[in-house]
């Protein structure tokens, strides 16, 4: 069994920073694909970066430049680094894992209960 937990959100104005953390409980956490997403109440969950076992990493447009995803298998966890934080980034943030590389596929069996990003113009 998966547990992730997320936290490190909050509320900031528009161009400031946060850094997100998601903590797994699980075994071999090193052969787990991650990812990061968002979610808008009454849209759908939205893929913002993922990372593999070999440290590739993959962003959504709206982010890439912006956000920078990494991972630290000896501490099981895994960070969000958001820069250049805009209004349109307001959402609940939601880690995930798998053993399946899904890239930002909302595909993953495992999720955390998910942090609030509010920023403000």
């Amino acid at each position: 069994q998966v547990q992730l937990v997320e936290s490190g959100g909050g509320s900031v104005q528009s161009g400031g920073s946060l850094r997100l953390s998601c903590a797994a409980s699980v075994y071999g956490y090193s052969a787990y694909s991650l990812a990061w997403f968002r979610q808008v109440p009454g849209k759908e969950r939205e893929g913002v970066a993922a990372i593999d076992t070999l440290g590739r990493t993959t962003y959504a447009d709206s982010v890439s430049g912006r956000f920078t995803i990494s991972r630290d298998n000896a501490k099981n966890t895994l960070y969000l680094q958001m820069n250049s934080l805009k209004p349109e980034d307001t959402a609940r943030y939601f880690c995930a894992a798998d053993r399946i590389k899904y890239l930002l596929l909302p595909r993953y069996n495992y999720w955390g209960q998910g942090t609030q990003v509010t920023v403000s113009s």
